[in-house]
């Protein structure tokens, strides 16, 4: 590399840095439900908080349930794809989350060492939306999907 390429590769390399490491997920999340695909009975997510903590990141979701009563639960883990306790639900008992890029990442659900319910998160290139599509199974053992569309408050 010569001398003049070098300040170039610095400058690009603290800008990846940079954009890698902003957290477009960070803040809360609102479920618009017009704009998702819900099936009836299903559970609904009606709101999402992700804050940054020392050790990566603290989750809370709030909606309800497929009885219509609310829900609340949470947990606080990075994006290397290990799995985290949950706190506040049944229907799982750890989460993990794995990012594919800074656009993209999937949260999976575990009960008891077994997949439940995987999301594979979308945000929009200007960080105002995003879409989770959820795929798994119920409490019960029957198959559920579904697209969640969220706004960013």
């Amino acid at each position: 590399m010569n001398a003049r390429m070098a300040p170039l590769a610095v400058a690009l390399s603290l800008f990846a840095t940079t954009a890698y490491a902003a957290d477009l997920n960070l803040g809360t999340w609102k479920l618009n439900e017009s704009k998702s695909v819900i099936p009836p009975g299903m559970f609904k997510t009606v709101t999402v908080v992700f804050e940054q903590v020392a050790d990566g990141v603290k989750v809370t979701f709030d909606g309800v349930d497929k009885d219509g009563k609310p829900f609340h639960n949470g947990f606080t883990g990075t994006y290397d794809g290990k799995e985290y306790p949950v706190v506040g639900t049944p229907v799982a008992d750890a989460r993990s989350l794995k990012r594919v890029d800074a656009h993209h990442f999937t949260v999976v659900n575990k009960k008891g060492g077994k997949p439940t319910i995987t999301i594979d998160y979308v945000i929009a290139k200007d960080g105002k939306t995003r879409t989770g599509t959820y795929s798994g199974t119920t409490a019960e053992g029957k198959p559920v999907s579904a697209t969640m569309f969220y706004e960013k408050q």
